[in-house]
């Protein structure tokens, strides 16, 4: 095993049962897109306006889908009415989620 490989981008931490995501969200983009890492946040853009948790939930979305698991497995953990946020990634591993979403 190559010592890079366990060099994971400075947006995400590994946890004992998944990992946590830095996320700045961008509301109401023209598409819901990975942008792709800015400083140690990995810049997302959503369709959805920033109201009653739409954008959110458009967020928690696209993120299960990228990742191919159950949107039950991504969770909103900080910062519900922030563009930054952290969401956790659970039962999933870092090196996976690294290659899902760059």
């Amino acid at each position: 095993m190559a010592a890079t490989s366990n060099i994971l981008p400075s947006f995400l931490s590994a946890q004992p049962d998944g990992a946590l995501l830095a996320v700045k969200l961008q509301p109401r983009a023209s598409k819901n897109e990975i942008v792709g890492a800015m400083g140690d946040e990995l810049r997302i853009k959503v369709t959805a306006p920033p109201v009653d948790a739409a954008v959110n939930e458009s967020l928690l979305k696209l993120l299960a889908d990228k990742l191919e698991c159950p949107r039950g497995r991504v969770e909103l953990v900080r910062g519900h009415t922030s563009r930054h946020k952290v969401i956790k990634l659970h039962g999933l591993d870092a090196q996976l989620i690294a290659t899902r979403l760059i």
